[in-house]
């Protein structure tokens, strides 16, 4: 029986790095084509506003958020790190598939912008599920707090 159950677990857990693997790697075409947009919104003559409504916007301040919430202190806890960054990273791909659902058009891209959202939101819970259940980390719980004084 304990055989059996580390095999589903280690399937499970093959399929779920599979799964990251590929958001991680359309998350990377999806930036690089919103970065080659944004260097073409250069561009525009100065004192344009940029409409708060447009797809262009709202995929602009998207990234951002997602960029920003990215940006963590580091725990020394790989697994922690890991996800407490790839979080707000598949939140962002989430953000960004609603986009291509509000203003896209293709009905392949409205299909992947559905598996997208749906995925990621599984994964999302996966890695808050993990997360609230590993240890907390040394630097967390204040035991490295004192670190750089104690070497000075």
């Amino acid at each position: 029986m304990r055989q059996v159950s580390l095999q589903v677990s280690l399937l499970n857990e093959d399929f779920m790095l599979k799964r990251a693997r590929t958001a991680f790697m359309m998350m990377i075409l999806i930036s690089g084509q919103g970065f080659a947009h944004d260097v073409s919104s250069h561009n525009k003559p100065s004192g344009q506003t940029a409409d708060p409504n447009s797809f262009d916007f709202q995929m602009r301040a998207a990234m951002e958020r997602m960029d920003g919430d990215m940006s963590i202190s580091f725990t020394g806890d790989p697994d922690r790190d890991f996800s407490a960054m790839m979080i707000p990273h598949h939140q962002g791909a989430v953000d960004m598939a609603r986009l291509e659902l509000q203003f896209g058009k293709d009905p392949v891209l409205r299909r992947l912008a559905q598996g997208i959202i749906i995925e990621q939101l599984q994964e999302i819970d996966v890695m808050q599920r993990q997360l609230a259940a590993l240890p907390r980390s040394p630097k967390e719980s204040g035991g490295l707090r004192n670190e750089k004084k104690d070497h000075q």
